[in-house]
């Protein structure tokens, strides 16, 4: 018996869009599904009570930084990463894997493992597949992540390769160490850069193995877009069809559309809350940067197409205000407000495919935001 089940409720007519129920130990989740990033068992400056209003059904926090601080033994004591934050819908944690792959100057890849500095302390550490998933094991959450080899782009063909063999020996090492396979479900990532063979290769040894669900890593990573989109819909119809099928480390619209019709069918990323930060919101009508001087004496909701808190209470000229002072409560606004609108795209895409007119939604859509078609 795996953690969860998948359903496949029904394809678009006219694309490859899915519509889906994931069944996990803490809920269901609708799919398709953007997934807020917290990083450190935190969606930055929000509470899981305000998550729970916006509508998130199901969040992703980070193995590496967890474990780095407060360390998973201490997560584990306080009965895992769910009563801990005390968040009770599902969770997602990534191996670490990415993030140790970023530290390019601090680490060395073996056949073991990864050797590599905290990037806080400067102290060695190290991260094989079995300490992964032992720290994943004990943080709880409800899809766990192999630990993988996160090529950078571009790199060469047999770098990309050797690491995704690499990246299959590892998936079969978490297997072995996986300990909870009836409370957490562990996804393979499929790797090989944007080589469309060595993608076939990695889909095709990985789905030997028999995983619950199937990520797609290694996109995003600075690649065109055109590029990315050609990868996924190459590769996405190798992926078994009654499993969830998850793309890493994305979060623009754009890119939230493109993925879902290729049939993707969980998403996350840092960039509604990281662009927040800065001032940054994601409108019916494009981008607002808010901390701009034109916004000053604005007194009108950041989206006037918007029912999030921020935009039933507060004015562009407030929140510029705030931003502008480093005020807390200015990114918190536009942090609800941004992971509002991408949780309520992904609702409107989910109806969209019921309806089968998910083309004439993403039309309209880029129409107002500004995208060109």
């Amino acid at each position: 018996m795996t953690a969860i089940r998948f359903e496949l409720l029904k394809t678009e007519k006219h694309t490859g869009a899915r519509r889906g129920r994931l069944h996990t130990p803490h809920g269901v989740i609708e799919t398709p599904i953007f997934m807020p990033v917290g990083t450190l068992a935190t969606v930055k400056t929000l509470s899981p009570e305000e998550l729970k209003e916006i509508g998130a059904q199901i969040i992703l926090s980070n193995t590496y930084h967890l474990w780095l601080r407060p360390g998973h033994d201490i997560v584990k004591e306080a009965g895992g990463l769910h009563k801990f934050m005390n968040w009770d819908r599902p969770i997602l944690t990534d191996s670490g894997g990415f993030q140790v792959f970023s530290l390019s100057d601090l680490r060395k890849i073996t056949e073991e493992g990864v050797q590599f500095r905290n990037h806080l302390s400067g102290e060695k550490l190290f991260l094989s597949p079995e300490k992964a998933i032992e720290i994943e094991n004990d943080l709880g959450a409800d899809i766990i992540m192999a630990f993988d080899e996160c090529p950078p782009y571009p790199a060469d063909r047999q770098y990309l390769k050797d690491s995704l063999e690499r990246t299959t020996r590892w998936a079969k090492r978490c297997i072995a160490a996986h300990q909870r396979p009836d409370e957490q479900a562990l996804f393979g990532i499929i790797q090989g850069g944007m080589d469309k063979e060595l993608r076939r290769q990695s889909a095709e040894e990985l789905l030997e193995l028999d995983f619950p669900g199937y990520a797609v890593g290694g996109l995003s990573v600075g690649e065109p877009k055109e590029i990315m989109n050609e990868v996924l819909e190459f590769t996405t119809p190798l992926m078994p069809k009654n499993k969830p099928r998850y793309l890493m480390g994305v979060g623009s619209p754009d890119d939230l559309f493109e993925g879902v019709i290729r049939g993707i069918d969980m998403f996350d990323c840092v960039l509604p809350t990281r662009i927040a930060r800065n001032g940054t919101c994601m409108t019916s009508v494009g981008k607002v940067v808010v901390r701009n001087a034109t916004y000053a004496r604005d007194f009108g909701p950041l989206d006037p197409n918007c029912d999030c808190y921020t935009c039933k209470n507060y004015s562009r000229a407030y929140i510029r205000h705030l931003i502008k002072c480093d005020e807390v409560f200015g990114i918190r606004l536009t942090s609800i407000h941004n992971v509002h609108f991408l949780v309520t795209m992904m609702e409107n895409i989910r109806k969209a495919i019921d309806e089968d007119r998910l083309l004439e939604y993403k039309h309209a859509f880029y129409e107002s935001y500004g995208y060109n078609m």
